[in-house]
């Protein structure tokens, strides 16, 4: 069991790196659109996510807080909303995509820093 959880783990981490890279590299290049890593990345981070918290569910010490999974779910979502509609749009406002990178180290922040 152990293994699939690095296997998820190391998927989701994947789906971060397409999200937060691909999202910086077009903040960065001046034409600010969703491109397919962004989109990608938000998809692969929002399955791989509820695969690791499904099986977290059998109790112990080592399973997260269940407001903690929801908050995580709850921005992971709003990432990909706001990812999935102006997916075909030639740009995307400037403060929407600030927005999705600020989101996605949001939920960065609360998988690492919340115990």
């Amino acid at each position: 069991m152990e293994e699939l959880r690095l296997i998820l783990l190391f998927i989701h981490l994947i789906g971060f790196a397409l999200l937060l890279g691909g999202a910086t590299a077009q903040l960065l290049s001046g034409k600010i659109r969703i491109n397919p890593a962004v989109l990608w990345g938000s998809i692969i981070q929002l399955v791989s996510g509820l695969a690791l918290a499904a099986p977290l569910r059998g109790g112990g010490d080592a399973e997260p807080s269940p407001i903690k999974l929801g908050v995580k779910l709850v921005i992971a979502i709003l990432i990909f909303i706001m990812v999935f509609i102006p997916r075909k749009r030639e740009a995307v406002n400037k403060g929407h995509f600030i927005g999705i990178i600020t989101l996605t180290l949001a939920n960065a922040a609360v998988a690492v820093f919340w115990r």
